[in-house]
């Protein structure tokens, strides 16, 4: 632990930082299973999701530095190498026998959604702990993976 101004006593700080750890966790996983479909998408869509895929992995990759620098602003040391995070993470494993766009779509749906529905809940749970600026955090992180599914779902929704 190092020592910081932030007023959040360190029973708070003690809580919190687990929440956001394993959220962490699940973003640098995140960003390398969207980046094995960016890399590995085929079909007639493929560019169009090639491109969505890098997109949603950067803005994935800067929810993980969010969550990294709020661990620090807490006084905590924020893991996020790959082999912690393959070690923390609650997401699914990728399929890594996907080819086809829609097999890849479904996937990414998957664990957009995963993730979002974990990021929610940490949303209760720091506030529950009196941890607005962390809940604000999750709140941010959760509005971005919400409108990223939504841009992933629409290739899968058609009017029928």
């Amino acid at each position: 632990m190092y020592t910081t101004r932030i007023d959040l006593p360190s029973q708070v700080r003690d809580k919190v930082v687990p929440l956001l750890q394993a959220s962490l966790a699940d973003s640098v996983d995140l960003f390398t299973q969207i980046k094995q479909a960016h890399w590995n998408v085929k079909g007639p869509s493929f560019i169009a999701l090639h491109e969505l895929f890098d997109s949603i992995a950067e803005i994935v990759e800067e929810h993980g530095d969010l969550l990294a620098e709020r661990i620090a602003a807490l006084g905590r040391r924020a893991d996020g190498t790959a082999r912690v995070a393959a070690a923390q993470s609650g997401l699914p494993e990728y399929p890594l026998d996907a080819a086809e766009g829609r097999q890849h779509v479904v996937a990414v749906a998957d664990r957009l959604a995963a993730f979002g529905k974990s990021v929610r809940a940490g949303i209760d749970r720091a506030t529950a702990l009196g941890d607005a600026d962390t809940a604000d955090i999750f709140t941010e992180i959760s509005r971005a993976i919400d409108k990223h599914l939504w841009f992933v779902e629409a290739h899968l929704q058609s009017e029928r």
